[in-house]
This record gives structure tokens, sequence and C-alpha cells, in this order.
């Protein structure tokens, strides 16, 4: 028995820039234009991670969070550039006011990524697909960048749909062709399934949409748990999430990966202050302070541990940010060992002591 939808049918638009740290570089820096940019750690020493990487450096099959050595490999001829994120920042400041002219139903994923319900826009333009295109029109006017766009009646086609003819593209997939449509999908671009869900679904045979519908909503949840009551729905087009215009902030850090491999403590303990630093700037814009520090440790085998101390009160000053990651870092013992990687966050926040809540930021990678 096909579930009917007893959801309000919406007007969503999904809206992802094109390469954005990259696209950014190359309107700043005319002699980047046209060539493979890579925006990340440079790959010297032990080297750091791609960002985000231009057109002409995908082409050579660089993908974000690639070690920048493995992107040199792929493309020795490619320009590293370190991220501005202070640019990246106000750039997309300026995207979001171009937003809020139509909508005030928006809800951030990154810098550069965002939902926006555009069901009741605020110029009476009516049809969401000419909404979407005068967005993409305005970011290129204004900010001489490209947008994609998706369009449909919820957010999960909407999100599928931005990524269809990038770049510079537009999609609409209406309520008639959204069954259709899901049917073709491959199942690892289905909203919450992974790897590890992916290859457990290609050994029972599910590779695409219309294999995952054969299934019963029983089986589905046997199999995967409550996400097959998910994979249920939204198979068959139904996702009834509200775009979220005040998304909690629930988690606030920063992290970095060395050029080369910390050994001493003194090393460790400095640059866990200059990382402490950062959280406790980004925590004062947002008002924000968290009963609980966790503390990110990755070694040059990429062992990883976290580490965590809760205050019975919020805290969010420097001294104690700095003072309990060096604690936690001690105690889990830094002698003998070589250190890829430190990251602090901030969390358990509770309401923010003023009124309005923080957007959320573009991830944590904010130092190189």
């Amino acid at each position: 028995m096909e579930i009917q939808p007893t959801y309000p049918i919406r007007k969503i638009i999904h809206i992802d820039m094109d390469a954005f740290y990259a696209s950014v570089e190359q309107r700043d820096n005319p002699e980047y234009r046209g060539k493979p940019i890579v925006v990340g750690g440079p790959p010297e020493g032990r080297g750091g991670v791609v960002a985000t990487a231009s057109y002409e450096a995908r082409k050579f099959g660089i993908r974000s969070a690639m070690p920048s050595k493995k992107a040199l490999q792929l493309c020795p001829h490619a320009i590293f550039v370190r991220p501005r994120f202070a640019a990246y920042k106000e750039v997309s400041n300026h995207i979001r006011e171009i937003f809020s002219r139509y909508t005030d139903l928006i809800e951030p994923l990154s810098l550069d990524e965002a939902y926006l319900d555009v069901t009741n826009d605020k110029l009476g333009i009516g049809l969401a697909i000419d909404i979407a295109q005068q967005i993409k029109q305005a970011i290129k006017d204004e900010l001489q960048l490209t947008a994609s766009a998706g369009v449909s009646v919820n957010k999960f086609v909407a999100k599928i749909a931005s990524d269809m003819n990038k770049p510079d593209g537009l999609k609409f997939i209406g309520p008639s062709s959204i069954e259709a449509f899901m049917e073709t999908l491959p199942v690892e671009k289905f909203f919450g399934v992974g790897k590890v869900t992916a290859e457990k679904m290609r050994n029972m045979g599910l590779h695409t949409g219309a294999d995952l519908k054969r299934l019963s909503e029983d089986e589905l949840t046997r199999h995967f748990g409550k996400s097959g009551k998910f994979y249920y729905k939204i198979v068959r087009g139904i996702d009834e999430r509200e775009v979220q215009p005040n998304r909690e902030t629930k988690s606030m850090g920063a992290e970095d990966t060395f050029a080369y491999d910390l050994t001493t403590e003194e090393e460790m303990y400095a640059e866990l202050e200059k990382i402490a630093q950062t959280v406790n700037n980004r925590l004062l814009k947002y008002d924000l302070k968290g009963r609980t520090i966790t503390l990110k440790v990755k070694y040059a085998d990429f062992k990883q541990i976290t580490r965590n101390q809760s205050f019975p009160s919020p805290v969010g000053d420097f001294e104690t940010i700095s003072a309990t990651a060096k604690q936690l870092l001690f105690h889990s013992g830094i002698d003998d060992v070589k250190v890829r990687l430190l990251g602090i966050t901030l969390s358990n926040f509770g309401e923010p002591t003023r009124k309005q809540k923080p957007e959320k930021l573009d991830g944590q990678l904010e130092l190189f």
C-alpha cells in the first residue's frame, strides 16, 4: 500500500555555491582564473588537507578532504592557496542578504549552502524556479560568483537537484516526477546512507531507489533500524522536514592539522593555546558558553582519541579553555608520541545569553 502525502506542499530551494572558496580566490586574483586552484593546507612537509578545489583542479580528481600531497600528485601544476575565512564569511553574509530579500525561512548548512522555503515569498513572485533564477542572477551580478540551485517540494529532492547541473545549474523536479526520479537514484545518494550502509545495501542487491522500493517498511526497519522508516518514505519522495531558520548550534570549536608532527610538550601546548584563542573568539562573537570541553588528538599513525571534561556551570574564557585542553592532553599521555592534529570543541551550551541564535558555522576547519 502506497503512502499518500498528508503534508502541505512546500516550495523549497537548495542553493549551493560552486567551488566556493576557490571561486572567491579566482575572483579576487585574476592570475588564478582558468587554473587548477586548491584551497587548503600546503603539501610541504607532512602536508595539509584540501578544503575545496576549483573545477579546473577537479578534472584531475582532486576533491575536498583529500590530503594535499595526494592532490599534488594528481595535478603537479596545481596552485595551493591558504584559505581566507574572513573573506569567505563576508561573501557568505552578502549571499544571505540576497536570500532574505525573498524569504525569512532560510536554513544555512554552511557558508556556501542553504535551504530556502519560498512557499510564501516576500515579493509575490509565485514560481519557485523564477525565484531561484533571480537569486542566481543577483549572486552573479553583485558578487561575480555562480551558484547552483535545486527546486522541489521538499528538502531532500531539492538538495539532490542542485547537484545535477553544476556549475551554474538550475534543476526543477516537480511533484509528478519525484517518484520516478527517486527510483533511478543510486542508494549512496540517499540522505543518511554512508559508505558502510551503502555497501550493506549493495550486498543485499539494493543498488537504486527502485530496489529499495520493493522492500516493505518492516523489512527496511529490520535491516536498517529506525533509518528504514525514513528510507521507506524518502524513496517515495516524502520528506516532511521543515526549513529551520534558527538551527541551534550544538558545538563550536576549531582544529589544526600540522605541517610537521609535534613531538614536544612545548610545541603541543603552544598550538593548543592558538586553537583555544580561536575558540574563545568564536564564543565571544555569539555570546556562548559551554559546560563541556572536548580535546581531539590525532597521532602520526592516524589513531584518533577524544577526551572531555564537563563543568557544573558554563565556561567560555580563554584561560579555562586553554588550561583544560592542556590538562586533558597531559593525562592522555604525551611522552614519546607524535601528534598530527589537535582540536578543541565546546558543547552543552544550553540557551545563549542573548536572544538571537548563532548561525551554524562552516565546519571546524579554521586553521591550516
